[in-house]
């Protein structure tokens, strides 16, 4: 999938912008994701933890189910910042896999630095999907 270097910059920015939202009170990690549909909406996401860990949300998919809920089902790239350009857990990249296995991800640090860039396929070789089903 194509993405301009104009998309990617205004992902990028609202990734870093939304990352201040961020509720991470036990890892002082904070994500902030944003997310572009193939017909070019954003979408943003933060992680919220929670004192009983496992019900805790990454940022990566708060986006994904916020677009899911307002119809939007394919997805162009996403755009991850943290303070260090850390990669999207397993558990997001199925996600991410589930609806765009082509979506390019960005991931940034904190000053904007690109840390990684690549198609969800590439970060999820061999992943079990919708055909793995039929």
């Amino acid at each position: 999938m194509e993405l301009t270097k104009e998309e990617e910059q205004k992902l990028i920015q609202e990734a870093m912008q939304i990352r201040k939202n961020a509720y991470a009170p036990y890892s002082n990690y904070q994500v902030g994701a944003a997310l572009m549909t193939e017909d070019g909406k954003i979408f943003t996401g933060v992680n919220v933890e929670n004192s009983s860990y496992p019900i805790s949300m990454c940022a990566e998919r708060s986006a994904i189910f916020t677009a899911v809920g307002a119809g939007e089902k394919r997805f162009k790239a996403i755009a991850i910042a943290t303070i260090n350009g850390g990669p999207p857990c397993g558990g997001c990249r199925q996600v991410m896999s589930e609806f765009s296995p082509d979506m390019i991800v960005i991931t940034v640090d904190e000053t904007g630095k690109i840390c990684m860039r690549g198609p969800v396929h590439e970060i999820l070789p061999g992943a079990f999907g919708p055909k793995n089903l039929e």
